[in-house]
This record gives structure tokens, C-alpha cells and sequence, in this order.
């Protein structure tokens, strides 16, 4: 009668496996975008950052919040305009500054939709694929909403690379709430 012994090693591997398998890639999250309330689905715990970004002439205070996973950055961005015509301008400044720094990428732009956007500016979606091999693949959707005090949020959600899962985008865009 054979003897079965037992195998430490193999208890500790199937331990890890079953680890790994806890801990997934995609940890969707309900994440808070600034104090205009945007929630915002994000597939890992974010950093937040803020900063200055010139937008035309202007310097404007940006807060971000974003995250790195599956191979892919996802992130939001949000500033406060004064009003829908300088929230227009800044807008139409910060496609053109995304634009610019995608050099020679196929860029496709398109009209989107997101309930509760204001219709001016309208939301925006823009697709990009490098044209250089090995560069990551950008989709942003830029979008504004109206608020009680009469200034204007703006936003730009991005996904930067190619997630490991084709549904992340998807879940990531579908995952933007306006109050």
C-alpha cells in the first residue's frame, strides 16, 4: 500500500492560489470626484493629486484622482469654471491640449452622452491609437455639469493603456454618476 506523506510545498501553492484568486485585478470602487459630486467608478484605490494645468490663456487648479491596474491607468480630473462660457472655453482648451500631445495617433471624436451633463459644453468622447508600436492606446470623455451656484464643473475621464480586461473601459465609463 503506497504511503502519502505529506507535501508541505504543496499546501503552501495551493494556498497562494487560492490567495491570487481573492485578490483581483479589477477592485471596482465607489470613488467621490471633488466636493461638485461626481462618483466616479475606479477599479483601484486612488491617489489624488492637484495641480495647475494651463487651459488657453489661462493657469487653472485641477484636482485628479486616479489609479494604475491591469495594465491600464483610469483616472479623473476636475476643475471649476466661473460659468458655461468659461467652462466652453477651458473645454474646448483642454481637447486641444489632449489632442497636441497625441502627436500623429489616429484620433476619432465623437458627441457622447452622460445623464445629467449640461448640453453646453456638450460631452465629448475621444478614441486614440498610436501610431507608434507599443504606445498605449487613450480614451477620454470630457464632460461638464452645472451647479446651484452658478458655476460649472468640468471633468475628463481617462483610460490610458490597454486594460488585461476588455470590459474595464466599458465599466469604467458606464460608472460615472452626476447628482
Amino acid at each position: 500500500m503506497p504511503s502519502f506523506a505529506p507535501r508541505p510545498w504543496l499546501a503552501l501553492t495551493a494556498t497562494a492560489a487560492l490567495l491570487a484568486a481573492c485578490s483581483p485585478t479589477f477592485n471596482w470602487r465607489e470613488v467621490p470626484i471633488a466636493d461638485a459630486g461626481l462618483v466616479a467608478l475606479l477599479p483601484c484605490k486612488p491617489d489624488r493629486a492637484n495641480r495647475a494645468l494651463p487651459l488657453g490663456a489661462e493657469s487653472v487648479q485641477v484636482d485628479m484622482a486616479g489609479c494604475e491596474t491591469g495594465g491600464a491607468t483610469f483616472a479623473i480630473a476636475h476643475a471649476s469654471a466661473d460659468g458655461p462660457a468659461q467652462a466652453e472655453a477651458w473645454l474646448n482648451a483642454w481637447r486641444t491640449a489632449t489632442r497636441n500631445q497625441l502627436g500623429e495617433a489616429k484620433v476619432t471624436e465623437a458627441p457622447a452622452t452622460l445623464q445629467r451633463a449640461t448640453a453646453t459644453p456638450a460631452p465629448v468622447r475621444l478614441d486614440a491609437q498610436p501610431a507608434q508600436q507599443g504606445a498605449a492606446p487613450v480614451q477620454v470623455l470630457w464632460f461638464a455639469q452645472s451647479q446651484k451656484n452658478g458655476t460649472v464643473a468640468l471633468y475628463q475621464a481617462t483610460v490610458l493603456g490597454k486594460p488585461s480586461s476588455p470590459e474595464a473601459p466599458k465599466t469604467f465609463f458606464e460608472g460615472l454618476r452626476l447628482p
